[in-house]
């Protein structure tokens, strides 16, 4: 539940922390990820190691759901190797980067890709030349909507929430300031529901756990404690009684995306998660296989390095 009157001062405290976080949003996504080993266990641990070694191509990158190096899953494998300090191909994966350049033929969501992914190597004590960057942030700014935020397709009038929780990470990464940023939060504060969410794009009725997740992740979202209780509450009614939470209000089953990014902005707001713990862990080990990854839905029979990032960041978030 969320919290009553009883702690309304140390959810003020954690709110505010949370409102003045330092570094960039990527770091604490990984940060939570790698609590993850203390539930998985060694063994466990290390098969997901494993997976995530067999899951860097010859080219250097990760692959995808086809088995090609994929710069989209590149970023999941990325994030889930320095969690776990699992060992990267360091060369091959400098190089499959470096070969987008500026990002010359890349849309939004690859060109924040790019952007996170020369952020990963930073940290992985490998960086690539800075010029690109510059390139990069110009690249991504093309992308900016009418009201300030950003779409997927340029010149749109108005933003989505996962654009601009992209952009506002693109720009973490790329160690810039966002020019105009609070027309960013604007636009994203304009896709609240009226049932107390965020919707993913204008027009939309119904609120949605990414979006909502992805409107806490942007500066100036979320301003006030009311605010944060209202999208804890909105969250927390999307826990699925057999566990994990689903996609929206009308979603009929959980999936991990949900899961995953609903716990995580539930502990970043300071939200006690645990009268969902049991049911979430339990959820998280119908997906777990001991091949090393994560499935992402209870119908999904694929397993891809991005969900196995979503299933560490779950489990993390309830250590």
């Amino acid at each position: 539940m969320v919290p009553g009157s009883g702690t309304k001062q140390s959810l003020s405290a954690l709110l505010r922390a949370f409102l003045r976080r330092r570094g960039p949003l990527r770091g604490a996504l990984i940060r939570t990820a790698r609590r993850a080993p203390e539930l998985l266990g060694s063994g466990s641990t290390d098969l997901v190691r494993a997976f995530l070694r067999r899951s860097q191509t010859s080219e250097g990158g990760f692959a995808g759901r086809d088995g090609l190096a994929d710069l989209y899953y590149t970023v999941f494998g990325m994030q889930a190797a320095l969690a776990l300090d699992a060992p990267l191909a360091i060369e091959p994966l400098r190089a499959y980067l470096q070969g987008f350049g500026g990002g010359e033929q890349l849309g939004f969501v690859s060109l924040c890709c790019l952007a996170r992914g020369r952020a990963l190597l930073r940290d992985a004590h490998a960086p690539l030349p800075p010029t690109p960057g510059r390139e990069l942030a110009a690249r991504i700014a093309a992308f900016r909507a009418g009201d300030g935020g950003f779409h997927s397709t340029p010149n749109s009038p108005h933003g989505t929430a996962s654009a601009a929780f992209l952009a506002a990470g693109a720009w973490e990464d790329l160690r810039q300031r966002m020019p105009d940023a609070k027309r960013l939060a604007q636009s994203v504060k304009a896709l609240a529901t009226s049932d107390g969410g965020w919707a993913s794009e204008r027009g939309v009725p119904l609120g949605s756990t990414h979006a909502i997740a992805a409107a806490a992740a942007v500066p100036g979202v979320l301003a006030s404690r009311a605010d944060a209780e209202a999208a804890g509450r909105w969250l927390l009614a999307r826990a699925h009684p057999l566990g994990g939470f689903t996609a929206s209000p009308l979603a009929p089953m959980p999936d991990l995306l949900s899961t995953a990014t609903a716990l995580q902005t539930l502990a970043a707001l300071g939200i006690p998660l645990e009268p969902v713990r049991e049911p979430c862990l339990g959820f998280l080990d119908s997906l777990w296989t001991n091949a090393g990854g994560f499935h992402g839905h209870w119908e999904d029979d694929v397993l891809d390095v991005e969900y196995t990032f979503y299933g560490l960041l779950a489990l993390g978030s309830l250590v």
